[in-house]
């Protein structure tokens, strides 16, 4: 999420925001300092085009969630857009997401949902509930 995107969300909260801690890093060379509870990335993944990129990225999850969090991602669809923003995507079903996590996080849930852009345009998203194997 950009720093605009963050100082805009903190704002909307007041002073419930504090009960937030906030990031704004580069997931391929920030390594957490804690574990989290809880990791949500909407539309992050979906940018990674290169397993590369995947692999560094769940090497930054796996070190970063607490054991018995949760992780929540949501990527375009399968039948999702092929671009976002004027850059790339990998779009995904529920099972291709969820084997890329497997076997360090197993599948709680998954859900798909057709968000309306402020364009109007309709986009299908996939959604998984993530937990860290034992």
């Amino acid at each position: 999420m950009s720093k605009v995107a963050l100082d805009n969300t903190k704002a909307r909260l007041g002073p419930t925001a504090e009960q937030v801690h906030w990031l704004h890093r580069d997931i391929f060379d920030w390594i957490p300092e804690r574990r989290f509870d809880l990791w949500h990335d909407r539309a992050v993944f979906h940018f990674l085009m290169d397993a590369d990129e995947r692999e560094s990225y769940l090497h930054v999850l796996r070190s970063g969630i607490a054991p018995g969090g949760w992780v929540i991602i949501a990527t375009f669809d399968a039948h999702g857009p092929t671009h976002c923003s004027g850059l790339p995507v990998v779009r995904y079903s529920p099972t291709e997401l969820a084997q890329i996590f497997a076997p360090h996080f197993n599948l709680i849930d998954t859900r798909s949902e057709e968000h309306l852009t402020p364009a109007g345009l309709v986009q299908p998203f996939t959604w998984v509930t993530l937990s860290p194997s034992s």
